[in-house]
């Protein structure tokens, strides 16, 4: 994903085609997978472009979407892959413990004893739950569950967040699952 100015809140993400009229689907980001029609057009990062929802439908994991003046397979095929955004002041401010991921990203984790464990790059959900992806200064990033277990504490404010990490939760040697194949049979 691009990087959007901190003004603007990503709601969404189009992707293919849909049909032959110019809907398309869209992978919206949020609770409610229609909460990005809720809050006027929608534009993209640069807000060179914007789009306004005429028709949204829920199907499976995606909305199906109808955007104004978009009337055909072929405008709707160049909209693959564009995200989303609205401006940030359209929205409520978060209650409590609850975070939009545009201001996590770029934090700091740190583990208990403040040890830099490198900054967040992205914040996934693959349907198990929030996960955050953190960057280490050197080697490969790695997920963690965004959950008050793992992630007790989010300054916004001091720009970190503290990880509590299970021994052994970073290391590369396989993982011993208690299964012996050598006794299968």
């Amino acid at each position: 994903m691009s990087s959007a100015p901190s003004d603007k809140i990503l709601m969404a993400v189009v992707g293919a085609a849909h049909g032959i009229r110019g809907e398309v689907r869209v992978k919206p980001y949020g609770d409610d997978p229609l909460s990005f029609t809720d809050y006027g057009a929608l534009e993209t990062a640069d807000g060179s472009r914007r789009f306004t929802v005429v028709n949204a439908r829920v199907q499976k994991t995606v909305v199906v979407t109808k955007f104004k003046g978009i009337n055909d397979r072929n405008a709707a095929e160049a909209l693959n892959g564009l995200e989303l955004y609205i401006p940030r002041d359209r929205l409520p401010e978060p209650e409590e413990d609850e975070f939009y991921h545009t201001d996590l990203i770029g934090l700091t984790a740190e583990d208990e004893s403040g040890t830099s464990l490198g900054r967040i790059v992205t914040v996934q959900n693959f349907g198990a739950g929030d996960l955050i992806e953190i960057r280490p200064p050197s080697g490969k990033s790695y997920y963690i569950p965004f959950t008050r277990e793992f992630v007790p504490t989010v300054s916004l404010a001091e720009g970190k967040v503290i990880c509590i990490l299970p021994p052994d939760y970073l290391s590369e040697s396989p993982r011993d699952d208690g299964n012996d194949d050598a006794t299968a049979g």
